[in-house]
C-alpha cells in the first residue's frame, strides 16, 4: 500500500483482514491531503433523495468531464462507505432539525440538487483521517513505514505477455537512505491525484 490518506488507510483496514500489509508513506500517517478536506462526503442516504439525482447532477457538474461508468460506480457505494466509516467510530455530525438520513445532519453543496453531504462539523477530513489512523496504528497484520518514500514499481513482462506485471516497488527510507526491496503479490497505489505532475498545484 503506497499512501496513507483516506484511501490507503481505509484499503490497509480492509486487506488487512485477510492479507498481511505494507503501508509506505513519504511522511507520518497524518501529513497527507486528506486532513484538510473540509465540507463533507456526499451520499444518497435520505429517503427522499436518489441515486440518478446524484449521479445526474455530477455529470452536469462535469461538464462534460466525467466518465458517467465512474461517477455511477462511486455513487452507488457511498452510502455503504458512509456506514462503514460512521461503524468504525468517525464522529458525523447528528441531525439538528436539518432534513436527514439515518440521523446524520445533512448539508447542501456546490451543484448538489439535494441535500446529501454528510460532515462532521466543518473539518470531515480530519475527523476520518484521525479514526481511521487510530486504528491502522493498532492493527495487526499492518506494517506501517513512515518517512519512506516509493522510488519505482518492480514490474516486467513476462515471455508470451504483452503486459507488465507488478512484483513490488523500491522504497526510500528517507532516514537511513537505504533503499530497500518491498517484494508484493499485489501494489496498491493511493497517493492522490495528479497534483505533483505540475509545478504548481492548488491541491
Amino acid at each position: 500500500m503506497i499512501g496513507s490518506g483516506l484511501a490507503g488507510m481505509s484499503a490497509a483496514i480492509r486487506l488487512a483482514e485477510r492479507h498481511k500489509v505494507a503501508l509506505v508513506t513519504k511522511h507520518e500517517l497524518l501529513d497527507g491531503a486528506s486532513s484538510w478536506a473540509q465540507g463533507g462526503i456526499a451520499a444518497v442516504v435520505d429517503a427522499t433523495d436518489s441515486l440518478e439525482a446524484h449521479v445526474g447532477v455530477t455529470l452536469a457538474a462535469g461538464a462534460g468531464l466525467c466518465d458517467e461508468r465512474a461517477v455511477r460506480f462511486v455513487a452507488e457505494r457511498g452510502p455503504a462507505a458512509i456506514t462503514w466509516l460512521a461503524d468504525l467510530g468517525v464522529p458525523f455530525t447528528a441531525e439538528h432539525g436539518t432534513p436527514s438520513g439515518n440521523g446524520f445532519e445533512l448539508g447542501q453543496e456546490g451543484g448538489h440538487s439535494h441535500r446529501r453531504i454528510i460532515h462532521a462539523a466543518d473539518a470531515t477530513g480530519k475527523a476520518s483521517v484521525t479514526t481511521l489512523e487510530r486504528l491502522v496504528r493498532a492493527r495487526t497484520g499492518v506494517d506501517l513505514f513512515e518517512e519512506h518514500v516509493a522510488v519505482d514499481l518492480i514490474t516486467h513482462r513476462p515471455v508470451g505477455s504483452d503486459e507488465r506485471c507488478c512484483y513490488g516497488a523500491y522504497v526510500l527510507d528517507r532516514s537511513s537512505g537505504k533503499v530497500s526491496v518491498f517484494p508484493a503479490r499485489a501494489v496498491v497505489l493511493a497517493t492522490g491525484c495528479a497534483g505533483k505532475a505540475y509545478l504548481y498545484t492548488s491541491n
